[in-house]
C-alpha cells in the first residue's frame, strides 16, 4: 500500500496519520519515544498496529506523533465503524506493541535516518 493513500495533517509540533480525512479515536494507547522524524515514526506504528489488528472488522488505524519534552508523544489507535467491538482486547494489543522494547528499537533507528523530516 502506497503512502499517497494515507492522509498526514501536520499542525506545529503534532502530525496525525490516518486513513480517513478526518481521523478519530474510537480507542488509543499512549506511549513516549525519543525525538525522531514524527512522519517515519507514524508509519512505523501504523504498519505494526496493522499486522495486529487487521482481523477486526471497521478497523481504520490512527496515529498521531507531537513533539513534547521528552522526545514524541505517541498514540495510536484508530476508528472503528462497527457499532460494537472489543475494546479491550484491541487496547491491549496496542499496548503490548508499544511496550515491546524491540519494536520501539526498531522504529527509532528507522525513524532516526532521517530525523529531518516532518
Amino acid at each position: 500500500m502506497s503512502r499517497e493513500r494515507w492522509n498526514i495533517d501536520i499542525d506545529g509540533d503534532k502530525l496525525i496519520l490516518s486513513r480517513n480525512p478526518v481521523a478519530r479515536f474510537d480507542f488509543c494507547v499512549e506511549a513516549t519515544l525519543p525525538d525522531a522524524s514524527r512522519l517515519r515514526v507514524a508509519h512505523q506504528v501504523r504498519q505494526d498496529m496493522w499486522r495486529r489488528l487487521q482481523t477486526l472488522r471497521g478497523f481504520s488505524p490512527v496515529v498521531e506523533v507531537e513533539r513534547c519534552d521528552s522526545g514524541l508523544l505517541v498514540r495510536a489507535g484508530g476508528q472503528i465503524e462497527a457499532k460494537r467491538f472489543p475494546q479491550r482486547w484491541a487496547e491491549r494489543q496496542v499496548q503490548t506493541m508499544m511496550e515491546c522494547p524491540i519494536t520501539r528499537q526498531r522504529w527509532i533507528r528507522f525513524a532516526a535516518h532521517r530525523k529531518a523530516v516532518a
